[in-house]
């Protein structure tokens, strides 16, 4: 195996984490202006359009007949039902918040490949999940309202279901990796999300755009071509060439990505007890990718580190 054939799948997962820590800021732009469904159906249409001129590359894909009700599973998990989520979420918390709550990814995937792909699920995973759910948790009871996440509860219950739909178009991918390059798989989700949300648009609860400003268009349009062809499309190669549980592990470095980002662009920045949240899922899901931590050092670091926490918390509120 070659250096770059070796590598290349790594790089590719690290730059589509990249690519979709960006995707907050875009949405968080997008939503200032558009209604949230208008910015879905928008970036997916894009991502069609975009795919029309590169069609070259899928047209050639032989489907059969039972594939078809797994593709369409695929995109319903991704991106039909999990923008709806994603959507509810960028419009009730905060975009570095949301991205915080990703790292729930990892965790939920290595439960869904153990039960559906067979693949290895250890104590040290179980220990982690455990907990990056209580630090989330944590996190959603310790965040305060503001003009751009009026409900942080609500908006991070529902970047937590939209992980859950994101878990199950993973595993959908993963078993149709072997007949399909990641090109197709990417171009199938845009049609059939454009095709979903075209109905929706007509819906008298959706506000119809009345103005286009530039700075939202260019959101929306650097969603369809940069984040749905170019992050799923490096997602889906990455996934075809590892397992699903480690490919699924490199979005833990969307919610650091995503923090920088948001500090930098939007002005954004987490509480003291945030950022102490934030610690313990970081720890939890570094805990489940270990593998040469015995199950009572696990223990006792997750004691010792939530005691740790706990107790800067307390002195930093006493200041």
């Amino acid at each position: 195996m070659s250096f770059i054939s070796k590598y290349l799948p790594n790089a590719a997962l690290i730059l589509a984490a990249l690519i979709w820590a960006s995707s907050f800021i875009a949405l968080k732009y997008a939503f200032y202006t558009f209604d949230p469904m208008v910015v879905i159906f928008g970036r997916l249409f894009v991502a069609s359009i975009a795919f029309l001129f590169l069609w070259r590359y899928i047209s050639d894909v032989k489907i059969q007949k039972s594939d078809i009700k797994y593709l369409l599973v695929m995109a319903l998990f991704e991106p039909c039902i999990y923008f709806i989520f994603e959507s509810q979420a960028l419009s009730n918390t905060t975009a570095a918040n949301a991205g915080i709550i990703t790292a729930l990814l990892p965790l939920m995937v290595a439960f869904a490949a153990r039960a559906f792909l067979k693949e290895t699920l250890t104590k040290n995973m179980l220990v982690g999940f455990a907990l990056a759910i209580s630090g989330s948790i944590w996190l959603s009871l310790t965040i305060n309202s503001s003009q751009y996440s009026p409900n942080p509860l609500y908006g991070n219950f529902m970047e937590f279901l939209a992980m859950v739909c994101a878990t199950g178009y993973t595993i959908m991918l993963k078993h149709l990796s072997s007949r399909f390059n990641p090109f197709f798989l990417t171009a199938t989700q845009a049609f059939v999300g454009a095709v979903f949300y075209l109905p929706i648009m007509f819906l008298p609860s959706v506000q119809k755009p009345v103005s286009f400003e530039i700075l939202p268009v260019i959101a929306v349009i650097y969603l369809g071509v940069v984040v749905t062809i170019g992050a799923y499309g490096l997602y889906n190669y990455g996934v075809s060439r590892t397992k699903a549980s480690t490919a699924s592990a490199y979005v833990n470095l969307i919610p650091a990505f995503t923090i920088i980002l948001a500090f930098i662009l939007l002005k954004e920045k987490l509480s003291l007890s945030g950022l102490l949240a934030s610690f313990v899922i970081f720890f939890g899901v570094y805990i489940s990718q270990t593998k040469n931590l015995k199950v009572k050092k696990v223990i006792s670091l997750s004691l010792l580190m939530f005691v740790l926490f706990a107790t800067v918390a307390s002195v930093c509120s006493m200041w």
